[in-house]
């Protein structure tokens, strides 16, 4: 693991993508593997998604695996790329944070895979012995995951990232806001089901399968968890247009962002869908 990145957020949109990833295996080789992982299995994913015919609560069955496929990616690589901006002392945290990531995220993606090829679900199936080990080892790395992600704010809470003000606050509320979009996720298997109100598999958004009939907590548990790419990119975007007060709009534009998933999730709970199809 090398020190942080040279310049990461002053020169963000202007490499190419290809630099971009470069200099992210050079900084986070272990997420960046991680995440290139995930590109094989979303193209696994999507030559079989039209050649099985298979349908698991009521969506086509590895569409599931896709999108989380490329959930996990963007997880994986927005994660290498902000850790890898604290300064060098934190680095070998920062090695162990990242393998335990990798390590939780392949055992994720890996039993969502297994369920697809068995023609089941992943999530809150109970249906057999095995159904319930796979589900229960999900959670125990999901737990993992989480534990790791305390400790990267604690990181960057006290140790300050490379770049503009703004976008040192969009790294550190990104992070705090994804962890509750993280406990959202609880809220989930708590339950064991995500939607309010039917039962889980019913009419859904094209692609997306959330509920258009009752609510659906993984709306909110999708936005609060992308807040990793969004609080960030907004505070690196005010810090270039707006300098003198994007740390403030950064910070307003958390309590918005934040006000939105729990708006998204008070909706769920109350059985109200997001949009009536």
């Amino acid at each position: 693991m090398s020190t942080a990145l040279p310049l990461p957020t002053n020169s963000l949109a202007l490499h190419p993508i290809s630099t971009w990833l470069r200099t992210l295996h050079r900084a986070n080789p272990v997420l960046s593997v991680a995440g290139w992982l995930h590109v094989a299995l979303f193209g696994v994913a999507l030559v079989l998604l039209p050649l099985d015919a298979r349908v698991v609560t009521g969506a086509p069955v590895w569409l599931k695996p896709l999108k989380f496929s490329l959930s996990v990616l963007a997880y994986a690589w927005t994660l290498g790329w902000l850790l890898a901006t604290l300064p060098h002392v934190t680095q070998r945290a920062v090695r162990r944070i990242s393998w335990g990531v990798a390590i939780s995220m392949v055992v994720e993606i890996g039993c969502i895979f297994l369920q697809a090829a068995r023609g089941t679900t992943s999530h809150y199936n109970v249906a057999s012995f095995f159904d319930i080990v796979v589900f229960q080892l999900m959670g125990v790395f999901i737990a993992v995951n989480t534990v790791l992600t305390v400790a990267a704010l604690y990181l960057v809470w006290r140790h300050r990232p490379h770049g503009p003000a703004s976008y040192v606050w969009g790294v550190r509320l990104g992070l705090l806001v994804f962890l509750v979009g993280s406990v959202l996720g609880g809220v989930m298997i708590g339950l064991n089901r995500h939607t309010v109100g039917a039962p889980d598999g019913g009419p859904g958004l094209p692609g997306l399968g959330w509920s258009t009939r009752a609510g659906d907590l993984r709306i909110a548990h999708f936005l609060g968890m992308h807040a990793l790419q969004a609080l960030p990119l907004l505070g690196w975007w005010l810090s270039r247009r707006v300098p003198q007060r994007a740390v403030a709009l950064t910070w307003l534009g958390t309590l918005l962002y934040t006000g939105a998933v729990a708006l998204l999730f008070s909706m769920a709970m109350h059985g109200l869908p997001v949009m009536r199809l």
